[in-house]
């Protein structure tokens, strides 16, 4: 795991290269494929996640946002508190993507098979 410093460092590179790329697209497609708030107002730009000029559809692979965000030990460390940790599951590591979709509302698939038993939702 990097130390929170270092990861800070190269979010804020991929934040700073998207603001400076000239790949923002224009207005209609972000209002298209606008971003839930935290990485809107981050800065975040299609490129620092899909790492494609015109990205396609497909999932973003989960070492995109383990850039930010760390790895799968980082994660569950910062989501200790939650009953049960989202980023502990039984069937191992999860790709991001399933639950934190972007330009979705996200899901929380614990609850495919936990349905009503867990209170917590995915950001």
């Amino acid at each position: 795991m990097k130390p929170l410093s270092l990861r800070f460092h190269h979010c804020l590179v991929f934040v700073l290269l998207g603001v400076f790329s000239g790949s923002h697209g224009t207005s209609q497609e972000v209002k298209k494929f606008s971003l839930p708030a935290p990485h809107a107002k981050s800065g975040v730009h299609c490129f620092n996640c899909h790492q494609e000029e015109k990205p396609t559809k497909k999932a973003v692979a989960p070492e995109s946002c383990m850039v930010c965000h760390g790895d799968y030990p980082a994660m569950k460390v910062t989501t200790k508190d939650a009953k049960p940790n989202p980023h502990d599951s039984h069937l191992g590591e999860i790709p991001c993507t399933d639950c934190h979709r972007q330009h979705q509302p996200p899901v929380v698939k614990c609850l495919d098979c936990h349905a009503g038993k867990y209170k917590f939702k995915a950001l």
